[in-house]
């Protein structure tokens, strides 16, 4: 006899909507085994949490999880949150990119009604440049992007002194001063060296997002006075001159429209004997991602432009002696050795490139390539640093 809250194969594959078959195939590969199985006869029996097991797997097969997948994530909630945000980011992308084909066709029928024709490689033009400024755009709204790429940067350094308090060693920040940062992020540069910072200091957090200026706000102690937040444009500081003590860049001054005349301004804000302090990095940066990337698909650039070729090691110090008597480069010795491929991907997922347009379709295959690629653990160069400007 059935004990009561029990359900029959029969029962549990009509009240689940799927097959008998589909309930063997999980039991045999080991999705899904049921709760009971009768001594004697061999019946299988199901319960209401064999049920939550089963419309789980589901939801993420509709979701585009492979089994291998689901198996794999079954265990660990951090790691089945990672791939559900992975594929929420995704899903996020093909939206905006559905989107944006969407308007480009509006346009395209709008031309077609009043000229008879469409000019296709100003189109196609019109759909790359609007693609990548959305992008760039989309980086810069909140902190999230940002904070997934100090993350990776923060579990795998291989420096034991993080990049955040080497920069602070090497800053000469002291009592009484005040500084200024430019495109704060997140502000960890400040919260990994609160316990550091003098009792008498005055920050300025700065940056021209007003969406991570409030999110990082809200990562301080409202009521530690030496902190101040402003929404600035470097290029356009509305500070007086001769101001502040020292300016501090963290990997923003590449984003400038106009680097001599955000500089400049630089300048005319720091004091005499200020101090201007600007980290950027080399082209051996992080190469191996590019180059993982190029090998799952040539036609991924993780980033719309190479920076470094903007504002970098190479060419930095002949940008700043413009404005600046001194111009000092020191590199922070370090690499990265990834091991799990769930960080190197949300990673990936996170740079202002193309990178999910050629991913967001093809997502189980892409992750099944990166863990083959990953393995035991995934070697990754870094070649980054700060000019100090006096």
């Amino acid at each position: 006899m059935k004990k009561e809250g029990l359900y029959t194969s029969g029962e549990f594959a009509k009240k689940a909507h799927v097959t008998k078959k589909t309930l063997r195939y999980y039991n045999d590969h080991g999705f899904l085994t049921p709760s009971y199985v009768g001594e004697e006869n061999g019946y299988k029996f199901y319960t209401e949490e064999d049920f939550a097991k089963l419309q789980r797997i589901l939801l993420l097969k509709y979701l585009g999880f492979s089994l291998e997948d689901i198996k794999s994530t079954e265990p660990e909630k951090n790691t089945l949150m990672s791939s559900l945000k992975q594929q929420m980011g995704l899903l996020e992308e093909k939206i905006k990119q559905m989107t944006l084909v969407r308007d480009i066709l509006k346009d395209t029928m709008e031309e077609v009604r009043v000229r008879g024709e469409a000019d296709w490689t100003r189109l196609l033009k019109e759909v790359s440049e609007t693609g990548l400024k959305k992008s760039l755009m989309q980086q810069y709204v909140d902190t999230s992007n940002i904070s997934v790429r100090i993350r990776l940067h923060s579990l795998y350094s291989q420096n034991t002194e993080k990049w955040f308090p080497w920069i602070y060693r090497n800053s000469g920040i002291s009592s009484g001063k005040t500084v200024l940062e430019l495109g704060c992020g997140n502000g960890d540069f400040w919260l990994q060296n609160m316990e550091l910072l003098p009792k008498k200091l005055k920050v300025i957090l700065s940056d021209n997002s007003e969406g991570v200026l409030e999110e990082t706000k809200e990562r301080f102690d409202a009521d530690d006075a030496r902190f101040s937040f402003n929404l600035i444009n470097m290029e356009e500081i509305p500070k007086a001159d001769s101001s502040v003590d020292m300016v501090i860049a963290n990997h923003v001054l590449f984003y400038a429209s106009d680097i001599p005349k955000a500089i400049s301004e630089i300048k005319r804000v720091l004091k005499p004997d200020g101090v201007f302090i600007c980290s950027t990095y080399g082209p051996k940066h992080m190469k191996e991602i590019s180059e993982l990337m190029k090998q799952y698909d040539d036609r991924i650039v993780l980033a719309a432009k190479d920076l470094y070729e903007i504002f970098g090691k190479t060419n930095g110090k002949g940008l700043l002696e413009k404005s600046f008597s001194n111009v000092e480069w020191r590199e922070y010795e370090d690499s990265l050795y990834v091991t799990d491929e769930n960080d190197l991907i949300d990673y990936i997922l996170s740079c202002h490139g193309n990178q999910n347009q050629y991913i967001v379709d093809n997502y189980k295959e892409f992750r099944n390539f990166v863990h083959t690629q990953v393995g035991q653990g995934f070697h990754i160069s870094k070649e980054a640093g700060i000019f100090i400007c006096r």
